[in-house]
């Protein structure tokens, strides 16, 4: 392998470009991105997991070379509003996990396992995780030099922006550019592509092929026939329609999911707008129908602001690395974005392929590793994604009763909820399963409390002094001394335009 082609740019495509220019600078290799002229990219705002500040890290970007230009913002974790109808648990917090969380975490635990037991505490997770704290007061989660502890974040950003931002970055680190349009994909008499055929008369070789084309996956599915393994049955949403709204000046960190009635929606505060989406069921509303209902919940009824439909298919390639193409991306599957996992995926895949091929010398000998690999990861996402749906305790439409009765569920997802509804410590679950290298303990642990799923009130009985050895007030206190530390956003996105 001495040369490389990533065919359609985006987000993917970049961050592809630039962690190959990162990870082999040193092997001689050519690498080429093509991207066509006529193919817009989505470019909607998006939102992150805290790998997306590694990667940033790793290919040796500064906050300050890119937030500013993609109208970014920081985000410490999801707000999820009207999922359970559960008194008290209407609206919960999911945290990014920071370093001294872990003071609390007992505390959190302890609470959660004891309430599934049938003990009358508090277990509802927000109030065990400072990012809750920064989320409520709009702090920006960047720590002066004296706070000791190490903070974990995510960004929202404009992903068109973000785009064309690396691509500046991945072509001064070597990475060749070309506007082309392909029109079509020769491959061997073995079914390895050899060339790609262009609206020129040039043609673009090269040794190996990364498929960033989107939901066509114009090389991987196309050109080589690589099955798509749809996972409809489980996840439902097919559609989204988006709108921007005018901006916040000290916006909250974080994302927020609500509930709608026959899907989502996220609101995701960048700098230059928010960014709002409605992702739903066309079997359960038709679009304009869901626009309605969308301007009706951002107060936009009789406004003229433009809506853009868009539709995705949910799952993944039954192969990710096929014959001499990776895809990445929306080219090898998609599991819908409640979670924010899209990047990290294309970074996960990105990541185990340089490592799979460096392990064969630039060979394909550990292919069939790296495509089980990839492929129990975004089963791991799917079922996580799926566990939102199923435990809903929603029922005022036919979209949520059935996600609610939803019995098509992995079996791994099945062991998982019964493990949590018989009161056992899911942390055995997740280890012997392996799901906690995908989503950790504490995720699940949020997920499931978050959502109300324990004994109602008036089952639960009241518990030794031993049981409520945690103190509510002493952790809202830990909480919100840690937040002293920490500026507004506002004056910290100030900081970083200057």
């Amino acid at each position: 392998m001495k040369s490389i082609v990533i065919l359609g740019g985006g987000t993917a495509g970049w961050i592809a470009a630039n962690l190959m220019a990162m990870h082999w600078k040193d092997k001689d290799l050519d690498i080429t991105l093509v991207e066509s002229p006529n193919i817009g990219i989505i470019g909607v705002g998006e939102g992150s997991t805290p790998p997306l500040k590694h990667f940033l890290d790793v290919i040796g970007v500064e906050e300050s070379d890119w937030m500013s230009r993609c109208d970014a913002t920081y985000k410490v974790g999801i707000t999820f509003r009207g999922w359970s109808t559960r008194p008290g648990f209407e609206e919960y917090f999911h945290p990014f996990l920071n370093q001294h969380d872990e003071a609390l975490l007992p505390a959190f635990f302890h609470n959660s396992h004891l309430r599934r037991q049938g003990v009358d505490l508090d277990g509802h997770p927000s109030q065990f995780f400072s990012a809750w704290e920064l989320a409520k007061q709009r702090l920006a989660p960047i720590a002066p030099p004296n706070f000791p502890f190490e903070m974990k974040y995510g960004y929202h950003f404009n992903s068109g922006l973000l785009g064309v931002f690396l691509r500046e970055w991945a072509e001064k680190r070597g990475v060749k550019y070309r506007a082309a349009t392909v029109t079509g994909v020769v491959l061997k008499n073995d079914g390895y592509i050899d060339y790609l055929q262009t609206d020129t008369e040039d043609t673009i070789k090269a040794d190996f092929y990364v498929d960033s084309t989107g939901f066509r996956s114009r090389l991987l599915q196309e050109a080589l026939g690589v099955p798509f393994e749809n996972c409809e049955d489980v996840l439902f949403n097919d559609s989204a329609v988006v709108f921007p709204t005018d901006p916040d000046e000290n916006p909250e960190p974080q994302t927020v999911s609500t509930a709608l009635n026959h899907g989502w929606g996220w609101k995701i505060p960048l700098t230059s707008r928010f960014g709002n989406g409605y992702v739903y069921s066309s079997k359960y509303v038709d679009d304009d129908e869901a626009e309605r209902e969308f301007r009706e919940h951002l107060g936009l009824l009789d406004s003229d602001v433009d809506a853009r439909h868009l539709n995705f298919k949910v799952g993944r390639v039954k192969e990710h690395w096929h014959k001499n193409c990776l895809a990445v991306g929306l080219s090898q599957g998609f599991i819908e974005p409640l979670e924010a996992t899209a990047l990290d995926m294309v970074q996960e895949t990105v990541v185990r392929f340089i490592e799979a091929a460096n392990k064969g010398n630039l060979t394909d000998e550990f292919r069939g590793e790296f495509n089980d690999r990839i492929s129990r990861r975004f089963d791991a996402v799917r079922d996580y994604i799926v566990c939102h749906y199923r435990i809903s305790t929603r029922t005022d439409t036919e979209y949520w009763r059935d996600c609610g009765s939803n019995d098509k569920i992995s079996r791994s997802l099945h062991e998982l909820l019964t493990a949590w509804m018989k009161g056992d410590n899911i942390t055995d679950e997740l280890e012997r399963q392996n799901l906690d290298a995908y989503f950790p303990n504490v995720s699940w642990n949020c997920l499931l409390a978050g959502k109300g799923i324990y004994p109602s009130d008036e089952q639960v009985r009241p518990g030794s002094e031993l049981a409520h050895k945690y103190k509510l007030e002493d952790i809202a206190k830990f909480r919100k001394g840690c937040a002293l530390n920490f500026n507004s956003h506002q004056e910290q996105l100030a900081v970083l335009r200057d």
